[in-house]
């Protein structure tokens, strides 16, 4: 493969100077009617070798080579004008010192400097049109319907022509704008808006649907489903935008569709330069490191180029996991992994000692409502006794911003893992500012495909066969992806100066029921033929609706979108403080009834669920 590559950068090297030889002399050409006088002709051949050697130098600097011909584009363009003016401003200069301009006509520096710009522009963006309209050799014979007549959808077409691998067969595009029928894109027309998916699939003898476009929402996607369904083809969709972005995939990726298509999320944009203000160069902590939102963060935290990265997690086999994912992506030195529990205070120290982290983003903690309620001793030993550890310690040891991960069970909580994510919440609010730390607390709702959440759980009751067990038929859950979710807590991050609490945009809430019909369905099965979904009733503690916000509490907007400012009544931080002391003393002494009843005095002045 190098030998075919260098063959491939010398190959390139001659053309673009055979290119420059022949504008050159071309040039002549025009200047004198096509008949060159003898000592004109004498001048151009004795310069030209400089000539070349002064493109090629150009060429290199402008790093004409580094652009892949197939996808040349206007930055590679822009780097083609620089390097031939640049280059023909140092011929002329040559020219004027060597031959003060003698047998050399001006004007054919000028029509050269012209002619080379349409002969490296022409050849490099011909060859790009040949390779995207030629016909494939091995055109596929499963016709598709590209959905979305945008960017992403032109995009799909242009892979599907040149990668002949994909055997699809483009016959047409379908688009939310009713406006668009009958206009063509690479010359594939579309062919009408997504309502008449069913007749242009049945007309047009559709084997495949394709939903290509970011903007289709997650009702959309629905409805497409159940027409494809309707009318017996397959429905995929190409990787998410975000995905697309981050170069994980391209839009050659083509996969089946998830259940996060049907959220209809849009891709966040993201103040990248405001994230690496607070995490580049910068020594992070991550608690939780190995947890679904911990882990996740630790991805993106490495992107934003951080001195080290510190990965403190108690679950000693997904820490191993972890560690070996972060050392096969090459990430070496920059992080960490520590096994270490914030129960344990000791450690916590030895740790803050040794790292002296400058951020902690703490997502360490219990989150399963059924055993919390259980064990609600345990649950305010970790969630409520764990964040204090850990945030005495970044106050201690210096950390400037701990940012912590809340819950929307945390507003007017009815279960034990409400209560405690309160009293966290409370805890960060109390300490921010002391000792220069300061405490952000970000909530949100729950994030899909997370372990142990409702989720993977239907794939595993539907994977036995059944049934799907929900609740309560009205139940609803906020829902947002686990990448999103940790974005916009890094985003949350570089905006907070101390003390808010943030909220994210969790879009509408989502019927429980619903998501399991519609899982059922990207399952290949149908309800009530192959699977039933039965309804156990709300479990101690559980709430039929979640909340985001309590309601005596507001909220502003904040400089993205996504991401909400929470202001809480105010409370007494030294009664708290005490209350929360006893609070910790009788969870030691194991006392669950009474433990119960301090937990919810401390964080509503109600006794909780019975």
């Amino acid at each position: 493969m190098k030998i075919i590559r260098k063959w491939g950068l010398a190959i390139v090297v001659t053309s673009d100077l055979f290119c420059a030889a022949v504008s050159y002399w071309f040039s002549y050409l025009l200047r004198f009617n096509f008949v060159i006088p003898e000592q004109f002709f004498e001048r151009c051949i004795e310069s030209l070798p400089f000539l070349l050697l002064v493109r090629f130098v150009c060429f290199y600097i402008f790093r004409l080579y580094e652009g892949v011909w197939r996808y040349a584009s206007m930055n590679d363009l822009v780097r083609i004008l620089k390097a031939i003016t640049i280059g023909s401003v140092v011929f002329t200069a040559y020219i004027l010192i060597r031959y003060q301009f003698i047998g050399f006509p001006r004007s054919v520096l000028v029509i050269d400097w012209f002619v080379i710009i349409i002969f490296l522009g022409g050849t490099r963006f011909l060859y790009r049109l040949s390779r995207e309209f030629r016909p494939s050799s091995t055109k596929g014979d499963n016709r598709v319907l590209v959905i979305g007549a945008d960017d992403t959808g032109e995009m799909l077409l242009r892979e599907m022509r040149q990668n002949p691998r994909m055997q699809y067969n483009p016959i047409g595009f379908l688009d939310k704008e009713p406006g668009k029928k009958g206009r063509r894109i690479h010359n594939v027309p579309i062919l009408g808006s997504i309502n008449e998916l069913g007749r242009i699939a049945q007309e047009k003898d559709v084997r495949e649907v394709i939903i290509a476009s970011p903007s289709i929402t997650g009702k959309e996607i629905r409805k497409i489903i159940e027409t494809c369904e309707n009318v017996g083809i397959v429905c995929k969709a190409v990787p998410a935008i975000s995905d697309i972005l981050d170069g994980k995939l391209n839009v050659s990726h083509i996969r089946e569709v998830r259940i996060e298509d049907l959220l209809g999320r849009e891709h966040i944009e993201l103040d990248t330069a405001k994230i690496r203000e607070y995490l580049s160069g910068k020594k992070v902590m991550v608690t939780g490191a190995a947890g679904s939102i911990g882990h996740e963060l630790c991805r993106h935290i490495m992107k934003m180029g951080p001195e080290r990265l510190i990965l403190f997690e108690r679950a000693e086999n997904e820490l191993f996991h972890l560690d070996r994912e972060f050392s096969e992506a090459s990430f070496g030195r920059f992080y960490i992994p520590i096994l270490g529990d914030i129960l344990d205070a000791g450690r916590l120290k030895r740790v803050m000692e040794e790292h002296r982290p400058d951020v902690v983003f703490h997502a360490a903690a219990y989150k399963h409502v059924p055993m919390q309620e259980a064990h609600p001793v345990e649950a305010i030993r970790n969630n409520i006794v764990g964040t204090k550890n850990i945030a005495e310690m970044s106050m201690k040891y210096g950390v400037q911003k701990f940012v912590m991960i809340s819950t929307d069970k945390a507003v007017k909580p009815t279960n034990v893992m409400g209560a405690t994510k309160r009293v966290t919440e409370m805890i960060c609010q109390g300490m921010n500012g002391r000792d220069g730390t300061r405490f952000i607390v970000v909530r949100f709702g729950n994030v899909l495909n997370s372990a142990g959440s409702v989720i993977p759980i239907f794939k595993e009751q539907i994977t036995r066969g059944g049934p799907v067990t929900v609740t309560h038929p009205e139940v609803t859950r906020y829902f947002m992806s686990i990448s999103e979710a940790a974005q916009l807590v890094m985003q949350a991050g570089a905006i907070g100066n101390g003390g808010e609490i943030f909220v994210l945009d969790m879009g509408e809430p989502i019927k429980i029921t619903d998501l399991a019909k519609d899982i059922i369905r990207l399952m290949g099965l149908r309800l009530g033929e192959d699977i039933d979904i039965v309804y156990s009733g709300l479990r101690p503690g559980e709430k039929l609706h979640e909340k985001l916000v309590a309601d005596d509490e507001k909220t502003e907007h904040t400089a993205h979108d996504k991401i909400m400012l929470v202001k809480s009544p105010p409370f007494d931080w030294e009664i708290f403080e005490s209350q929360l002391k006893d609070l910790i003393a009788e969870a030691e002494k194991g006392n669950t009834a009474d433990v119960r009843k301090r937990l919810f005095d401390l964080c509503t002045g109600d006794k909780g669920s019975e």
